[in-house]
């Protein structure tokens, strides 16, 4: 496609503006060929004509699509020119606040005047490993680029640094070389990356100043070579430095400073060591003062001069050479201020005694008259003799200034050496990476030869890179096979020739300087005759004749020749350096030496390394027959020839560009001046890297990225399975010109604006899909919103219509309603007056007819009344006969009934003597046995003797006959008798008559005895019901005070329980952070422990020759040296094997630095935590301060339940009597009964048996019924009991635990012996308490006993008399037993009201409980005779039947089936013994040699901690200590050296992770202490420890399981980092979703070829391998639960670090794509059951993440939103995710940079941290919580295959 046709109407177009160098316009119509006029319409609203140039006739530049906008590549862009840069990095600076761009392989980084948070370790961490273009443009990218290629390549590196000065050239090279010191580390003990970062300082106090563009300008050149081993990790460094700017030693221009270091000297003047210095205020001296600025504002130059001589100590300057250095910059200052007198025109002087030159002289240590006398002349030196001349005061003047410029210069030079002493390694350099920090192109208003040699130097760096980038352009195009055509790109080959050939400028100068009477002007136009008109580049001024131009390439530059000479020659008097020679102070000669090197104050080995030579510098001392002029070198001569070896050196290496832009000239933070921008961008080259480019193919495109991108424009037919075919076949069709794309092997390269033509189709197609897709939506919205109006007139009518019916409706229903009224209001006039006529007719009638019936009525109720009085006389007569004759009768009969009962009574009196206790408690049960046994006998007599009387029935009936005649006669003589009675009875009525009377009278004696009794009772139940409503107001008046009371007690309850939680929470967060500062120096600790290894391997190696065979490691220092007490045996019997296998390695000894500072770290914390302890003690006394009052009625509680068991346990005791009553009543029936009854099988015997064994059963349900009772009860005591003290000793082992197993530091056992004393004292005062509350309830229980004799005699008494006196006495006797007992207690608690009430309550609960026992028991008894009953009736009905139906043949014996008798095994005590000399064999099989995955598949989990634990047992149930020690010592080398080893490998390290933790959880569980015995059987807890306490290896072991924890944590890590980028950022797991932008030259240096592969699948499937490895380990659930929760946390940090520093990510889709991939995950976490494990809260930043990249982000309710949804996110995290935001459409929007400041505005009271990236290496603290095993130690079996054959089980 033609690049004409690209301009049509609406295309954003550039145009050249004077202000802003380029402006935005758009077209406002279509261009066509031969227009010469463009109609455009600005951005601010104006039209404008613009005019195409006729010559050229340019069209202007294309604006890119706004989608293109702020890339991270500028080689990204479409459009590749000019005005697209520069608006590119102007978006991303001001807008999105990014810094860093790239533009092919050069960093662009624009400095912000503003500190950023971008350069933290943890930024470094996200850096490191990562491919250049993978992640947002940085400095560490290039310097991780670098690094990689360098170890990928093994090719030496440079990055080159430069930039105008303030652009931040010097900070970016440190950076760089921070990121290499982190990344790296170095490869010695020495700490060599810090003593590379350390000469950062020193060489900025003494090379960089401040200047008007600039706070901490460098004013030198330095190349430093950071050297690296075969591992690539540093062993040392190089420094070259290029011309120092000497002048400003002496000069400095206004609002300018000297160098730094005299600023630090002058701040800190006040020093007791800078007194002899003798320095003040800088503007006390003349060299520190011209500029006017001696202060930069935020720095603290005393605070500087700190750091400059921590550096140098660091560097191993010694003390005395870094006041040696201050002496000499002392000195400098003070010979600034000498001044001269003038004697004439020609000489001049020193005032005698000048105060500024004696302290110069003294601090030089050199002649005061000598000093003075060459100050002021100088020697002549002719070829006959040598004359002394006195010179001008401005001769002297500059003499004065050019010895302090030299003095500086060679101290700068001395500094440098020693540096560079400093950081050599005597280990051989592998590779190198060079850091180059020079000067950028300068041109000022006044340039001189400074500004000539940094110019010259930029010619050349700027040749090196246009070759490189031609050579990589040509390099890519041949690796994809496509023609190469040459492209034609600036040469500045003629610009270097015209400086540095012969006869060019520099030679020229040389040449001037060796003339004896050479000047400035003379070598100018020296420089007019031979290169003005002959070489295009030189110009002459046209109004001026010292003066020159050069056409550099990046600008003119016009040069002033004053000063060139002199500066060319560095000229110092010869004189003046002998006296400097001569001093007396050792370091100044030392400066000054040519041939002899310095001293060093390092005592380093020289290097051996030749330097390149450094600028200024002495030429070295040649041949004696030499001349002077030939080893005196010019400064351009050394410029030159240091340029030409570091152009070699760079030449040598693979380069990397950093080009630093200033963007403005008055340091304002994110200000972007575009005219200063565009003039560097010119000057560094990246513009012509943008045309490079562009004459090419700069829009590069691999087949699948353009698939992915453009498959909008594809149909369906076009899409092939090859997806380049595919391309192909696309692109012939959409660009018909071929020449504008080449198809390479991998990727597609266009033309500059094809990418954007493409973008517009595709934006077409878009659009066009848009507006169908808009078109269909509004027509059927509209169908709808139709739809719903032809809905809603249809409504309004129905209801009008609806309206209208119901108000004619209305009308009729009043019309009718008129009707009805006028009807009825006639009807009721007529109706009234029928009324009245009717009413007085039947009141007349009422009247007559009611006299008669009143006269009828009174005449029957007379006759009625009659009737009722006969008969109530009738009965009353009929009763009172009726009720004396019944007297009478009752009367008798209770007489002699009670004479009946008192037989009977002494009967049964009788026999309860006679019977044991268990027939008194059950009488009457063996006797009714008996009575039914003895009725089944009597019947079967009875039943025998029937038959004899049936045959005797004749002769019985003869003899009745007579009989009946004997009694007939006997009769008649007993009538006559009964006559004679009769008399007698007549005689008995009238003494029953009077009876009678004297009955009557008593009841009417009692009836007034009773109407008294009643009149006594009203009287006082009236007092009684008074005194009841006084009690009951006394009782609510006193409820309200009481619930006052409460709720006031609730109320600071309450309140004090917040502080407490509060403060409870507080200190476990202070906990968990001791806990994670602990366990992080525990690791420090691991990590130390291992280097120490480390270094005595290496020495062991060093010392030692090699020889063959087998050598063992040292692996037992780290227990003997930690700090957790092992005891000097442990050592010694540790030591003995190893002086036999090693008897020539000597032991490293430990660095007692380290062991002071773990010491004294190990003193904070048990401070820290003694100070915790006691605000606890203060909190908790507090709150039972507060609770006092409410522990009196749980005491008084706790009693009666006390008294409650004790009666429950009586109870128990019973119903154990009663069922062994029972049994024996079975025995004695089954002796007893009839055998042919009771025998075994017998239905009536069955019977009987099931009977008795419900009984039996009932009897246990009692039984669990009193035990839970008693539990209740017991339950409730100790939850009543107080609880201001910690008595409960087995929740003070578990508290001790606790504390042991979150990381308590091990000194706190000795304060846990102190707690114990503490305790057994407050257990002995509480059981003396208890001593007495047991003796107080003794007495309580003896009198109830008392009591309960004394009511048993009542009771006797009782039943002696009456039944109705037996009840009135009865009651009599509780009625004085409770008046006692409330009168006593009311006499007791008289003081105590509450107590008295507690107590009335208790005895109402006591008097419940009591009766519910009572009822209980009564249902048991009633159930049990009935059962007896039905047990009696089954005997009667079956006992005939027995006797007929069963014979004898009928009973068969049943065989006796075969029992198996088992053999009875050997009683196993859980042990395993095995021999002293068999320990190593036993640690090398069980744990060295050892294959998790055999073992964690076939045996059971935790094997060899149980087998370890078993034989620990047997050594400890043999009392062997040395036994014990050596196993656990030998056990906790050999899981360290197997980790050390394999350390590695995921399974490894769980398996021993699993093991060490049931290791530790078995010495816990059998440690024979009680918090850790509940869950024991009693087997188990007889298989504990009974001879060692094994508390110190505990801990021991706990941090052993701490270090393996942190080591799997690592593990995995490692291996999900290589995943997470990818699975999670990178992989489309949603397919289609996002689209792939234009990019530039990403991956193009990528170390490896395509990271692409894993997916959200692959980090799934290793989730579920960690897990099932973990479980099959048998690790524990809640370690498992920390470890997902480990693993969660490094996905979302890592995923949301890369997200931070990925603009490319930061879009809509990803955002989708991002919580679709979380939701996975918690999917995952579902299935496996650990949603409560805290992972998914680690991933609540990420997912907030991703809902802020798809929210709305426009308005204020949307900034709203945000800020209360991102709570989890960091405010720098929210504007920096803003800030990234991408569109990947043109349909989606960018965020405004308003939205962006209402956030921030939102978020300015949020106080959260201000890092950026979340640490991706912070490890939870773990903890370990008890898990004891149910697995019983007897039953393990050890399994052939792990070769223990020589234990054996005990």
């Amino acid at each position: 496609m033609a690049a004409s046709e690209l301009y049509t109407k609406f295309a954003r177009v550039w145009i050249p503006d004077p202000e802003e160098v380029w402006k935005s316009a758009e077209l406002l119509k279509d261009y066509k060929p031969g227009d010469k006029v463009l109609l455009l319409h600005l951005e601010e609203g104006k039209d404008l004509e613009y005019h195409l140039d006729p010559k050229t006739k340019e069209l202007p530049h294309l604006r890119n699509p706004d989608i293109l906008v702020g890339e991270n590549d500028l080689t990204a862009l479409s459009y590749l020119h000019e005005p697209a840069v520069l608006h590119n990095l102007r978006v991303r600076f001001i807008d999105s606040k990014l810094i860093y761009t790239y533009c092919g392989i050069v960093l662009v980084a624009i400095n912000p005047y503003e500190q950023l948070p971008i350069y933290g370790e943890d930024i470094i961490n996200a850096y490191s490993g990562q491919n250049m273009g993978d992640m947002d443009p940085h400095i560490f990218a290039v310097a991780e680029e670098a690094y990689k290629q360098m170890a990928r390549d093994e090719r030496n590196q440079s990055i080159i640094v430069s930039g105008e000065s303030g652009a931040g050239k010097t900070v970016s090279a440190k950076y760089a070389m921070r990121y290499f010191a982190t990344v790296s580390g170095s490869a010695s003990e020495a700490n060599v990356e810090e003593k590379v970062l350390a000469s950062n300082p020193i060489m900025e106090s003494i090379g960089n100043a401040k200047t008007t563009r600039n706070d901490n300008s460098s004013r030198f050149g330095k190349y430093i070579e950071i050297g690296f081993d075969k591992r690539y990790r540093i062993i040392g460094a190089n420094m070259r430095t290029y011309l120092l700017e000497k002048s400003r030693v002496v000069f400095q221009a206004e609002e300018e400073r000297n160098y730094h270091i005299f600023y630090q000297l002058c701040a800190s003047a006040k020093l007791p060591e800078f007194k002899m210095l003798r320095l003040g205020n800088a503007n006390n001296f003349h060299y520190t003062k011209q500029g006017g600025s001696p202060v930069i504002e935020g720095v603290d130059d005393a605070k500087e001069m700190a750091h400059t001589r921590q550096a140098c100590t660091l560097l191993g300057i010694s003390e005395s050479y870094q006041m040696g250095i201050f002496r000499i910059l002392a000195g400098i200052l003070h010979l600034g201020n000498v001044g001269f007198t003038s004697r004439d025109s020609d000489s001049c002087t020193i005032p005698p005694k000048h105060e500024p030159l004696s302290i110069f002289c003294d601090l030089m240590g050199v002649d005061y008259e000598e000093m003075c006398h060459w100050l002021c002349h100088r020697k002549l030196a002719t070829a006959a003799e040598t004359y002394i001349k006195p010179i001008s005061k401005l001769q002297a003047t500059n003499a004065r200034d050019a010895l302090a410029k030299h003095i500086y210069a060679k101290l700068f030079n001395w500094i440098v050496d020693h540096v560079n002493q400093a950081l050599h390694s005597a280990v051989k350099q592998h590779s190198f990476i060079g850091v180059l920090d020079i000067y950028g192109f300068e041109t000022f208003e006044i340039n001189s030869f400074e500004q000539f040699c940094i110019n010259y130097a930029n010619e050349k760096l700027q040749q090196q890179f246009n070759m490189h980038v031609f050579k990589l352009e040509q390099e890519e195009y041949m690796k994809e096979q496509i023609p190469w055509t040459l492209i034609d790109f600036y040469d500045n080959q003629p610009c270097i020739n015209l400086i540095e050939s012969k006869l060019g400028i520099l030679d020229l100068l040389d040449e001037e300087c060796k003339m004896p009477k050479g000047t400035d002007d003379t070598w100018a136009q020296k420089l007019y005759n031979t290169h003005l008109n002959k070489c295009a580049l030189f110009e002459k001024p046209r109004l001026s004749n010292k003066a020159f131009i050069i056409q550099h390439f990046a600008d003119k530059v016009e040069y002033q020749c004053e000063g060139f000479l002199e500066k060319n020659k560095d000229t110092v008097f010869e004189e003046q350096i002998k006296v400097l020679k001569s001093s007396k102070f050792k370091m100044l000669p030392e400066l000054f030496q040519d041939d002899e090197k310095a001293i060093s104050p390092t005592s380093a080995t020289s290097s051996g390394r030749t330097p390149l030579t450094r600028m200024p510098s002495k030429a070295t001392k040649g041949r004696p027959g030499q001349t002077a002029k030939e080893h005196k070198k010019t400064v351009g001569h050394q410029f030159r020839n240091s340029l030409h070896l570091l152009m070699e050196t760079l030449n040598a290496t693979t380069p990397h560009y950093v080009r630093c832009i200033k963007p403005n000239d008055f340091k304002f933070p994110f200000t972007f001046d575009e005219k200063r921008a565009v003039q560097q961008l010119r000057a560094c080259g990246v513009l012509e890297t943008i045309r490079i480019s562009a004459a090419g193919f700069p829009s590069r495109w691999t087949y699948q990225e353009f698939f992915s991108r453009y498959r909008v424009l594809m149909k369906q037919k076009d899409v092939l399975s090859d997806r380049k075919q595919t391309c192909k076949n696309v692109l012939e069709k959409l660009i018909l010109d071929k020449d504008k794309y080449q198809f390479g092997k991998t990727k597609i390269f266009f033309r500059a604006g094809q990418v954007a033509y493409l973008e517009k189709l595709r934006a077409d197609k878009l659009r066009a899909a848009c507006i169908r897709i808009q078109k269909t939506i509004r027509g059927w919205l509209l169908r709808k919103k139709y739809l719903r109006m032809r809905t809603a007139a249809i409504t309004v009518q129905r209801y009008v219509r609806g309206y209208q019916a119901r108000c004619y409706a209305k009308f009729l229903r009043r019309t009718q309603a008129a009707t009805v009224l006028q009807k009825y209001w006639r009807m009721f006039i007529v109706r009234r007056r029928y009324k009245v006529k009717r009413a007085a007719t039947v009141a007349l009638q009422s009247y007559l007819r009611g006299y008669l019936a009143r006269n009828r009525y009174h005449k029957i109720l007379r006759e009625h009344k009659a009737v009722i009085i006969q008969k109530w006389v009738r009965g009353w007569l009929a009763r009172t006969y009726y009720k004396r004759s019944m007297h009478a009768i009752i009367y008798l009969q209770c007489c002699f009934r009670r004479m009946m009962a008192k037989r009977e009574l002494k009967k049964l009196k009788i026999e309860a003597r006679s019977v044991e206790r268990y027939k008194k408690l059950h009488i009457g049960m063996e006797n009714k046995i008996m009575q039914l046994q003895r009725k089944v006998d009597e019947q079967n007599k009875d039943y025998k003797c029937l038959m004899e009387k049936l045959t005797n029935l004749e002769g019985i009936y003869n003899s009745e006959t007579e009989k009946l005649r004997n009694d007939l006669e006997r009769l008649q003589l007993s009538e006559e008798e009964a006559k004679i009675a009769t008399g007698r009875v007549l005689s008995l009525q009238e003494e029953i008559a009077k009876l009678r009377k004297d009955l009557e009278q008593t009841r009417s004696d009692k009836k007034s005895i009773e109407e008294r009794a009643d009149r006594y009772k009203q009287e006082t139940e009236q007092l009684v019901s008074n005194l009841k409503e006084e009690n009951t107001l006394l009782k609510q008046e006193k409820e309200a005070l009481n619930h006052r009371i409460v709720e006031q007690a609730k109320e600071m309850t309450e309140t004090m329980e917040k502080k407490l939680v509060e403060e409870t929470k507080q200190l476990e967060l202070d906990l968990n952070d001791e806990r994670l500062r602990y366990q992080n120096l525990l690791n420090e600790f691991s990590r130390l422990e291992e280097r120490y290894d480390d270094l005595k391997e290496e020495m062991t190696l060093m010392v030692n020759v090699p020889k063959p065979g087998h050598k063992r490691t040292d692996s037992t220092h780290s227990s003997n040296e930690s700090e957790y007490t092992f005891s000097s045996e442990i050592a010694d019997t540790e030591d003995i094997p190893l002086r036999t296998e090693e008897p020539s390695e000597k032991k490293v000894p430990l660095d007692m630095s380290l062991f002071l500072k773990l010491q004294k770290r190990v003193t904070e914390l048990e401070q820290e935590k003694q100070v915790m302890q006691d605000e606890l003690d203060r909190k908790e006394e507090q709150v039972l301060r507060s609770k006092a009052k409410e522990e009196e009625r749980p005491q008084i509680r706790g009693a009666e339940l006390e008294y409650e068991s004790l009666k429950r346990q009586e109870l128990e005791s019973e119903n154990k009597k009663l069922k062994n009553e029972l049994n024996e009543l079975r025995k004695a029936l089954s002796e007893k009964s009839a055998p042919e009854v009771t025998a075994p099988g017998a239905p009536a015997y069955c019977v009987l048996m099931e009977q008795l064994t419900s009984v039996s059963e009932e009897l246990d349900v009692r039984k669990e019924e009193v035990l839970i009772l008693r539990s209740q009860l017991v339950s409730q005591k100790e939850a009543i009991q107080p609880k201001n003290t910690m008595t409960d000793s087995t929740i003070l082992l578990e508290d001790v635990q606790k504390m042991k197993d979150k990381g308590e530091i091990a000194q706190a056992y000795i304060g846990l012996k102190e707690t114990n004393r503490l305790l057994e004292s407050q257990l002995q005062s509480q059981k003396r308490n208890h001593e007495n509350e047991a003796e107080a309830l003794r007495g309580e229980i003896q009198s109830l006993k008392e009591e309960n004799n004394r009511q048993q005699q009542l009771l006797a008494q009782n039943l002696q008399l009456p039944p109705e006196a037996r009840i009135e006495a009865s009651l009599q006797h509780e009625i004085t037993r409770l008046t006692n007992e409330n009168l006593y207690f009311e006499e007791f608690y008289a003081d105590d009201p509450k107590k008295y009430q507690s107590y009335r309550i208790s005895l109402y609960k006591r008097m419940i409980d009591l009766m519910e026992q009572l009822e209980k028991q009564d249902k048991t008894v009633r159930k049990l005779k009935k059962q007896l009953k039905v047990f009696a009736k089954k005997i009667g009905e079956l006992e005939v039947g027995q006797m007929e139906n069963i014979s004898p043949g009928q009973i068969i014996d049943e065989p006796i089936r075969p029992v198996n008798i088992p053999r009875k095994e050997k009683d196993f005590q859980g042990m395993l013994e095995y021999k002293k000399e068999d320990e190593q064999k036993l640690v090398k099989n069980l744990i060295l040699e050892l294959k998790p995955r055999g073992v964690a598949v076939n045996l059971i989990p935790g094997l060899p901690a149980y087998i370890l634990f078993m034989c620990v047992r047997h050594a400890d149930y043999l009392n062997d200590d040395q036994k014990v020690r050596s196993l656990l010592t030998s056990t906790i080398n050999s899981i360290k050296k197997v980790l050390k080893k394999r350390g590695d490998d995921f399974e490894t390290v769980s398996f021993w992770l699993s093991n060490t933790c049931r290791f530790l959880h078995c010495l816990k569980q059998y440690s024979g202490e009680e918090g850790f015995m509940k869950h024991n059987t009693s087997r188990q807890n007889e298989h504990c420890l009974t001879n060692f306490d094994l508390a110190e290896y505990r801990q021991v072991l706990s941090d052993l399981a701490i270090q393996i924890y942190q080591q799997l944590v690592r593990v995995l890590e490692n291996i999900l980092q290589p995943m997470i980028v990818s699975g999670m950022l990178e992989h489309e797991t949603i397919q289609g979703v996002s689209g792939v932008k234009p990019t530039g030259l990403r991956k193009r240096t990528s170390s490896i070829a395509d990271e692409g592969t894993y997916t959200l699948d692959s980090i799934l499937r290793q989730l579920n391998s960690f897990h099932s490895v973990m479980c099959q380990h048998g690790m524990d659930p809640e370690l498992i639960k920390q470890v997902v929760k480990q693993m969660f946390y490094i996905v979302g940090a890592i995923t949301l670090n890369n997200l931070l520093l990925r603009k490319d990510m930061c879009s809509w889709s990803k955002g989708m794509q991002i919580r679709y991939n979380v939701s996975q995950l918690e999917e995952w976490l579902r299935d496996k059951n650990l949603m409560n494990s805290g992972a998914k809260e680690t991933l609540e930043p990420l997912i907030q993440a991703a809902q802020l990249l798809q929210v709305k982000k426009k308005t204020d309710d949307d900034a709203e939103a945000i800020c209360s949804m991102c709570n989890a996110l960091t405010t720098a995290q929210i504007v920096k995710v803003l800030n990234l935001y991408t569109p990947v459409n043109e349909f989606e929007e960018r965020v405004s940079v308003s939205f962006i400041r209402t956030i921030q505005m939102r978020l300015r009271d949020r106080k959260d941290s201000p890092q950026l990236l979340m640490d991706a290496k912070h490890i939870f603290p773990v903890t370990f919580p008890f898990n004891p095993s149910s697995l019983a130690l007897e039953t393990i079996q050890i399994p052939a295959s792990l070769g223990l054959g020589f234990i054996s089980r005990v």
